[in-house]
């Protein structure tokens, strides 16, 4: 199925977290094919993918992207990038890039993106990851990406490796992406929604950045605070997060940059579709089935769902 070297890789969305990976895939020669729509196709037709980083930056001259998976074709891997509120829509049109033996990667920040993705496509199919990259877009085919090189994690549901795992690993550590090799990839998962998901929604409330948050003793307590509720969630259903799975998302959290925002605060402000449900409101209700109270993201969830809700009349 490829045309060019490795294994031929569709990219579902060429946001930030698409554009970046499918663009490093690209830019060392590996034939990525983006399903984009809109300005963002527009963009990649005519002027290519062009990141801007502390380096100066690189760009992709010529990208092959269409708004018609039949165009593209079957593939051996999907890194499947949209937002998890654009997910069920993009689940409903990429049946022509799946051939027998493509594998689908799923990269969304939430812990409920990848049964979700099984459930439409086939548990066999799909492959649970997360990324782990600063990086925003800046208009049609333009991303800014800032701290170190990106890194995407991914594995078979057991964590286990394979063939497919492989091939798609040694591409993108060919084109500089870094490629951890996790040996729990639920409790990746999960230790990543334990920082993001308070951030988030603790950000979105107060339209304050990272370094506002974190140093401030009432809001720094409450992140704390929203950490645990995942945490001790997380234990309650199984989820084998570490002892330190707290000390270590707050040691993360002190070391981003001090302006940083997360993509839900980014997109409730501004009065776009977020992630709301799928961080805020998937604690409650992963909180609700293990049967523990989470009253920091309770309280966050009804505020912000009536700033959505005011913002949307």
């Amino acid at each position: 199925m490829s045309g060019g070297k490795g294994p031929a890789v569709a990219v579902v969305g060429a946001g930030a977290v698409g554009g970046y990976f499918g663009g490093r895939l690209a830019a060392a020669g590996h034939d990525v094919r983006f399903l984009a729509r809109g300005a963002g196709l527009e963009a990649l037709r005519t002027d290519g993918l062009h990141v801007a980083d502390g380096a100066g930056g690189w760009s992709v001259p010529a990208v092959r992207a269409s708004d018609d998976p039949g165009e593209l074709g079957p593939v051996d891997h999907v890194l499947l990038c949209v937002k998890t509120s654009q997910l069920a829509a993009a689940l409903d049109g990429i049946g022509p890039l799946i051939g027998p033996a493509t594998a689908v990667v799923t990269v969304q920040n939430g812990v409920e993106a990848p049964e979700q993705v099984a459930a439409a496509l086939g548990r066999d199919r799909v492959l649970p990851g997360l990324v782990r990259v600063v990086a925003a877009t800046e208009g049609p085919g333009r991303i800014r990406h800032v701290g170190p090189p990106g890194a995407l994690a991914f594995a078979e549901w057991d964590s286990g490796t394979s063939e497919r795992v492989e091939r798609l690993r040694a591409a993108l550590r060919d084109a500089g992406v870094g490629v951890p090799e996790p040996t729990d990839v639920r409790a990746e998962l999960w230790g990543k929604f334990l920082l993001v998901a308070p951030i988030g929604s603790v950000g979105a409330a107060t339209g304050a950045t990272i370094g506002e948050l974190r140093s401030r003793p009432g809001t720094r307590n409450l992140l704390i605070a929203g950490m645990r509720e995942v945490y001790e969630t997380a234990l309650k259903l199984g989820i084998g997060l570490p002892a330190d799975a707290v000390e270590r998302a707050v040691e993360l959290m002190d070391r981003q940059a001090p302006d940083a925002t997360s993509s839900l605060q980014r997109d409730v402000l501004a009065g776009r579709p977020s992630e709301l449900d799928a961080w805020t409101g998937a604690v409650v209700r992963l909180a609700g089935r293990a049967g523990l109270a989470a009253p920091v993201h309770e309280t966050l969830l009804a505020l912000l769902a009536l700033h959505q809700e005011k913002a949307a009349r």
